[in-house]
């Protein structure tokens, strides 16, 4: 089913793929299908806002039927809490997802059930955690459980950030480069891109950082996206170079994408 999801999200369009999960739901005759097709409806719903209506779909749906459909009611219930800063409400249900994914030899959802406890963990578990997640990672079998590397690389690194370990830190944004680079994913690769460029400015490589945040704003623009970070981070680094006045347009450009 992975394959499918995968094919039916855009993250960008949440309400898209609602409808699009919906409509596959309902020409779904399999019923374990239909579970998993809804849950992503809900998750759909949460990214929309929609708390009460996601948690009233997974209430409707029945649990313990499969193993894939009990973990996946989990981890969407677990995930909607957690958008409705509910996350000490949460933790419980990624966790059972994580056993529940675990014995059931689910990779990919058990790192993803590990990889939601730490994002709801406090701070200081977030990194033996992530570590964790990494470490099923490159171990797995399931070559869609090792897509997880380039997410939680990206995790540890900001941990390792805002910590104030800039050399690790560093290390783990270009792991997970390097990981998104392996995959030819654009608009992902420039997402890593910028986070090695901001460690470059905090590092205080504030010309090599402008340099990498302007050919990622080329990069976006040639493929028609549009980062207002990107933009925010070009005018933080002209700013840090004394050159205040360049940084005004990038300024306003990036508070009106953000709108």
């Amino acid at each position: 089913m992975q394959a499918r999801i995968d094919e039916l999200w855009d993250w960008d369009d949440a309400s898209g793929s609602e409808a699009r999960f919906r409509a596959e739901a309902d020409e779904s005759a399999d019923e374990r299908e239909r579970r998993i097709l809804l849950t992503q409806v809900a998750r759909a719903l949460g990214l929309q806002g929609n708390y009460a209506d996601a948690l009233a779909l997974l209430d409707s749906l029945p649990s313990g039927q499969d193993p894939e459909s009990d973990v996946r009611l989990l981890l969407e219930r677990g995930r909607v809490l957690n958008s409705s800063d509910r996350g000490a409400a949460a933790r419980p249900l990624f966790e059972e997802a994580q056993v529940g994914a675990t014995d059931a030899g689910l990779e990919h959802l058990a790192i993803d059930a590990l990889h939601m406890v730490a994002i709801v963990a406090p701070p200081e578990e977030q990194l033996a955690l992530n570590q964790q997640a990494i470490a099923m990672a490159e171990s797995a079998t399931d070559p869609r459980a090792r897509q997880w590397l380039a997410s939680l690389y990206n995790n540890i690194g900001w941990t390792q950030f805002d910590a104030g370990h800039l050399d690790e830190a560093l290390r783990l944004f270009e792991r997970a480069l390097q990981e998104r680079l392996t995959r030819g994913q654009l608009r992902e690769t420039n997402i890593a891109r910028w986070a090695v460029a901001r460690t470059h400015r905090a590092m205080g490589k504030v010309d090599q950082a402008l340099a990498e945040q302007q050919d990622i704003r080329r990069s976006n623009a040639e493929a028609g996206v549009h980062d207002p970070y990107v933009d925010e981070e070009i005018a933080e680094c002209l700013v840090a170079l004394g050159r205040a006045d360049e940084a005004q347009p990038y300024v306003k450009r990036a508070r009106a994408l953000s709108r």
